[in-house]
């Protein structure tokens, strides 16, 4: 006897931001209605959309842009809106929290209540991307959230290129992972295009994990006057959501505004990864090297 469907239609939206946290969020949020229209039950925005990328710049002042948690005006503004949809919505933001600081994303349910926060684990440096200068490395560990549509993960940006980060997330339980990112062209090297492989690794947690991802980036050319003079990211948008063997479903170009949605039933998928046996058939007992930093005095 068939059971009935567990179907959830997912969302990623793309757009350009400007460095004006109102005009963002209003934008954010005509694009969440706009997903809501299309059936969407959870739906994803970009990483830090309520401004410009600042991180291309090492600069005090930018300091000023994070605000606590609790009370943080757009994770209220986005839990008024997730209530009135019905709609999930991941809200990420630049947290202060005493004199640490976060790359932050909170969960908010579709009653609009907020279901906790996670903190984004993996820090990047380098040119253009200098987050480790704002950024303490994440306490929360990898987190899972059980929504009223699904269970659900949400890893950050750099976070999306360590497999270690994916399994962790989808043992615990996670059945879809989401994946909020900024990240384009790289200042010291005009020819460097990370677009491809930034994309076949996400598609890579998604087969092997045998869960669904989805991915949303911002677009648009955005230039932060630094230290050394002014710097230039274009980034790249393209936006996709991948089926659980890794298939891309539906994606964005790197130009346009977007929203993008997918629908899956989460029992059937379910029943390919149980039956695939990619979990079945792991073994712990060999991963204590993953417990180390280059490999080699494996813990007992």
């Amino acid at each position: 006897m068939e059971k009935d469907k567990r179907e959830v239609v997912v969302s990623a939206l793309q757009f350009a931001c400007t460095d004006d946290v109102a005009t963002n969020v209003a934008t954010a949020e005509r694009l969440v209605r706009a997903a809501h229209a299309k059936g969407a039950n959870i739906i994803l925005i970009q990483e830090l959309f309520e401004g410009h990328y600042f991180c291309q710049a090492q600069r005090e002042d930018f300091f000023q842009r994070a605000k606590p948690y609790k009370g943080h005006p757009t994770i209220l503004r986005m839990q008024k809106l997730a209530k009135e949809l019905g709609v999930v919505i991941p809200v990420s933001f630049f947290e202060e929290a005493n004199n640490d600081h976060y790359n932050s994303i909170a969960i908010i349910d579709a009653d609009g209540a907020d279901l906790g926060l996670y903190r984004k684990s993996h820090i990047p440096d380098g040119p253009g991307y200098q987050e480790k200068f704002y950024f303490n490395p994440g306490d929360t560990g990898f987190k899972v959230f059980k929504t009223k549509f699904a269970t659900i993960a949400v890893a950050i940006c750099w976070d999306q290129w360590f497999p270690e980060a994916a399994r962790a997330l989808v043992l615990q339980g996670a059945e879809i992972l989401f994946y909020p990112t900024a990240i384009g062209s790289e200042p010291q090297d005009g020819g460097l295009d990370s677009r491809d492989h930034w994309r076949r690794v996400m598609q890579g947690h998604a087969g092997a994990n045998v869960v669904p991802v989805v991915t949303s980036n911002r677009i648009g050319k955005e230039i932060i006057e630094t230290e050394h003079g002014k710097s230039e990211i274009t980034f790249y948008g393209n936006s996709f959501i991948a089926g659980p063997t890794g298939e891309i479903v539906a994606t964005a170009n790197d130009k346009e505004e977007a929203v993008l949605v997918a629908q899956f039933d989460l029992d059937k998928i379910k029943w390919k990864r149980h039956s695939w046996g990619v979990f079945r058939d792991r073994r712990p007992d060999l991963y204590k090297v993953l417990l180390t930093s280059d490999g080699s005095n494996s813990p007992l």
